[in-house]
């Protein structure tokens, strides 16, 4: 059996030893920021010029499957839809009629379809790699693609809104002015600007990356501890440790789904302030 590895403390074993067990003098494994980090598949280790490890992998092969999804559904549509036509079909008018138009309505939300669609579908893809066996990581736990999503909505937002309302009004829009507030406005533009040009962004962004961080650890948390437990009178709370494995498996794929749908709620809502007069 490989032997414990140690820290420079040798009556300490690191946290990430996977041969240990309980009641074997080693402490519990528990997840950590290590279980978001990978090894460049190829590339420099040291993260320095150009690599590729497992997240970017999964990326690109999230979205080969959706592209390939859709083409494969879409390439020769017919009258009376196929099965994969009509999953997809059923896919694209959740997005169009239950989101965009919802919050749009059909004459303004009908240009924004196709990018809601690219996008929910995406999230989606993203998060659901974590309940996948082999990939078993939501790649949506790396702050930086949720941070680019966001970012490219937030340009889109208010490239809209300066479009829409011009210069002076874009940051009428933007600031919230409403001259009827009286003393209060200048308190009110700054809260405004605030909002609208850093935090909402930044919350647009962590919103998902939280969620699916969280519930990533949690999985590990408990799949670690039914293998850690996995020893003596320690197996019937295995069990337990499994059952909630198996739980919270079933909670993620319910939660994965929900932050894709608020992810493009949430873009719409900001789209949908952009061409009104005020927020």
């Amino acid at each position: 059996m490989k032997e414990p590895a140690v820290s420079a403390d040798p009556t300490q074993v690191l946290a990430f030893e996977t041969d240990c067990h309980i009641f074997d003098g080693c402490g519990f494994p528990g997840p950590g920021l290590h279980s978001f980090m990978f090894e460049p598949l190829w590339g420099n280790a040291d993260g320095s010029g150009f690599y590729f490890n497992k997240v970017m992998l999964l990326a690109l092969l999230g979205t080969i499957i959706i592209v390939g999804f859709f083409w494969a559904a879409f390439n020769k549509p017919k009258v009376v839809p196929g099965k994969l036509q009509m999953v997809a079909e059923a896919g694209y008018n959740f997005v169009r009629r239950g989101i965009v138009y919802e919050t749009l309505g059909r004459k303004e939300g009908e240009k924004y379809v196709p990018l809601m669609v690219s996008i929910f579908f995406f999230v989606w893809m993203m998060n659901l790699w974590s309940i996948i066996p082999i990939a078993q990581f939501p790649v949506t736990s790396i702050i930086a693609y949720p941070a680019a999503l966001a970012a490219i909505v937030y340009t889109i937002w208010m490239s809209v809104t300066f479009k829409r309302h011009g210069f002076v009004g874009g940051l009428k829009n933007i600031t919230g002015y409403d001259k009827s507030l009286g003393a209060i406005l200048p308190l009110v533009m700054l809260i405004e600007v605030f909002s609208n040009v850093l935090l909402r962004p930044f919350t647009h962004a962590v919103r998902l990356f939280a969620n699916m961080f969280a519930g990533h650890t949690l999985l590990l948390l408990f799949t670690i501890a039914s293998w850690y437990l996995l020893n003596g009178i320690g197996i019937a709370y295995a069990g337990v440790s499994f059952v909630m494995v198996v739980v919270m498996t079933g909670f993620e794929l319910f939660i994965q789904a929900v932050q894709a749908y608020v992810f493009v709620l949430l873009a719409c809502t900001f789209i949908q302030g952009a061409v009104a007069e005020h927020h």
